[in-house]
């Protein structure tokens, strides 16, 4: 039991240090853009995101969270034909999916960059964006097995060489002359690469587990067992079943995200829709602690429903929403008090108008991260409606508010829109996933992390709002948060258990964070 109960840890905490480093990356490749093209460049670059981020979707049809689910659900059963055969039939699926969504992009950029944007110069990237989608479908269906599986690392290498080959390539090609074009040519790269690499961790560690009689390296099924066409047909239906609400919910989450961004191109000239676009980068940082929660909570959730086990389950649901609380919180406390220097460091000043938007949009991420948890939780639980109807109602709201405020009030009218939305939401999916798995809100654990949070940024609210007082409150922040999470009784003592996990990943420094954890221990309760 207590190595299953690890697993939201464990998986949690693999994939919180490889998003932190990718993010990282992807930091990287904005700061490089930001600086090799213009404002106004850069600001189309950030119009075409939305569309990235949509074609992705709607390519992979939502089905990487129901293969997840699946994979995990007849894996813990010992049912290797229904796993390889769902595989084989999510490929059939996306291959479909991705030529459509290819067609329509390229059909549409003109409609979009011409007619309703009146940008001429972001038709080019946009015509490419539909380059991504045969494969980005294929690295979404290897990333769902892998995630069914809990390879988690398999998910970080795939990803790692999508950012990489992204951002050389990006870079190369802006610096001899392609401009916006460039960039996005760089991005569909990194999804060629990722592809390639998802193929290969696939049939060397679980094609062959799954055809243990047969050739590992052939890709016909095991012969042990052949699928009629009508029992695939139903395993496409149990997939597709699943994978519509996921993937409207993945819709109505894009949007969220980006209905600002979309508008500001309509209302607002290029340059602003840069400044939104990295606000928007930066808030959406707490998304790497409950992403990486979220990742591991989707099968782990499952596997409790299919076993059966309630306590096992009630585990796993409150784990998830104390270990993102417990982090998400205070980052974005940081990131409301030195907004403006933030951008300053990351970007330069040019961005810097941007800083009223982030200190909005940070705030409706708090909300969002609970979400995502939910989220992934009823998804586990085999219930992706109530998420897809939260997210509906949510993105209502603000695509309303968007337009009534972002021609007033600017980009700070866009955040408005998106931390309303994101409330809405967190509310009815919070409800319909205590509702749906009898498990109470952990209110107290909240109101010790919130406490915590705001005398930790009383004192930080002292230091000058300046690059140098943001860099000091890295330092600071995490001692005075340790210090007063102890003394609020924040900590419990599995909390300690896993920080002693995640400190033995540090090496030569493990000692030393061992001692400080020690110190926070009499305080555990």
């Amino acid at each position: 039991m207590s190595s299953k109960k690890s697993k939201i840890a464990s998986g949690s905490i693999v994939i919180l240090i490889g998003s932190f480093v990718f993010r990282i990356g992807g930091f990287i490749y904005r700061f490089i853009m930001s600086r090799l093209l213009d404002t106004a460049g850069y600001g189309i670059l950030g119009l075409t995101l939305p569309f990235q981020n949509l074609l992705t979707i709607t390519a992979n049809g939502g089905l990487p969270p129901a293969i997840a689910k699946y994979v995990a659900q007849y894996s813990a059963v010992e049912q290797d034909d229904m796993v390889r055969q769902i595989i084989i039939t999510a490929l059939k699926i996306v291959a479909v999916t991705g030529t459509i969504g290819a067609i329509l992009m390229y059909i549409l950029a003109g409609i979009i960059a011409i007619d309703w944007w009146h940008k001429p110069e972001a038709l080019l990237p946009l015509q490419i964006v539909a380059v991504m989608a045969p494969f980005s479908v294929i690295v979404g269906v290897f990333r769902g097995v892998f995630q069914g599986y809990y390879k988690m690392t398999n998910i970080l290498i795939t990803r790692a060489f999508e950012q990489v080959f992204t951002i050389v390539f990006a870079i190369a090609l802006v610096i001899i002359g392609w401009y916006v074009a460039g960039a996005v040519v760089g991005t569909a790269i990194g999804f060629m690469a990722s592809a390639v690499v998802s193929v290969y961790l696939f049939r060397k560690q679980i094609w062959g587990r799954l055809n243990r009689r047969h050739d590992p390296h052939s890709l016909k099924p095991n012969r042990d067992k052949v699928f009629t066409l009508r029992e695939e047909l139903g395993i496409a239906k149990m997939l597709i079943k699943f994978s519509v609400p996921v993937v409207i919910t993945g819709l109505a989450e894009m949007c969220l995200y980006d209905i600002g961004t979309i508008f500001i191109g309509v209302y607002l000239a290029s340059q602003y829709a840069g400044y939104y676009t990295n606000a928007s980068a930066i808030a959406r940082l707490p998304l790497i602690i409950s992403t990486a929660v979220a990742t591991s909570a989707l099968p782990a959730t499952s596997e409790a429903l299919s076993l059966r086990d309630g306590p096992l389950l009630q585990t796993y649901i409150s784990q998830s929403y104390r270990y993102v609380g417990f982090f998400v919180v205070p980052m974005c406390t940081v990131t409301i008090i030195f907004a403006a220097p933030i951008l300053a460091l990351l970007f330069g000043d040019a961005y810097t108008p941007g800083a009223g938007a982030l200190q909005i949009f940070v705030t409706g991420m708090v909300f969002f991260t609970i979400y995502n948890i939910s989220s992934s939780i009823c998804q586990g639980l085999g219930r992706p409606f109530i998420p897809m109807l939260a997210l509906i109602v949510g993105t209502t709201v603000e695509l309303i508010l968007s337009v009534l405020l972002i021609p007033s009030i600017g980009i700070e009218g866009a955040a408005t829109g998106t931390t309303v939305a994101a409330f809405i939401i967190m509310i009815i999916t919070l409800y319909g996933t205590f509702k749906l798995s009898k498990v109470n809100i952990p209110v107290a654990d909240f109101t010790r992390i919130t406490m915590a949070s705001f005398l930790m940024g009383v004192i930080l609210m002292l230091l000058p709002k300046t690059i140098e007082g943001f860099l000091m409150s890295i330092i600071l922040a995490p001692l005075l948060y340790a210090l007063f999470i102890a003394v609020v009784g924040g900590l419990r003592k599995d909390d300690i258990a896993v920080m002693y996990r995640f400190a033995g990943k540090f090496g030569p420094a493990a000692g030393i964070l061992r001692k400080l954890i020690g110190s926070l221990e009499r305080f555990a309760r």
